[in-house]
């Protein structure tokens, strides 16, 4: 029993630390150099198309949301309790 985690235990340490690590580039500076750049764009704008698309989704879901909240508090009157109805 001991020998199979043994074994488990050292399949385990090589498949985590035999492997070749894979360098990663710094990204940073050109997304730094993308977001201060100056061309007339609001900070939520500046990450491209897909900033874009979520700003609209966003807006159009808030806009459809506040109308529909909107049209269901006027939508008709309130149920009027009847007074000769009530049963206590």
């Amino acid at each position: 029993m001991n020998r199979h985690i043994f074994a488990l235990h050292q399949v385990a340490r090589r498949t985590f630390s035999s492997c070749a690590r894979r360098q990663v580039e710094n990204k940073v500076p050109q997304k730094q150099k993308m977001f201060q750049e100056d061309n007339g764009l609001p900070i939520h704008l500046k990450g491209g198309p897909g900033d874009a698309i979520l700003y609209r989704t966003t807006m159009v879901l808030t806009i459809l949301g506040e109308d529909a909240r909107a049209f269901r508090s006027t939508a008709g009157p309130l149920k009027e309790l009847d007074s000769s109805s009530t049963s206590w």
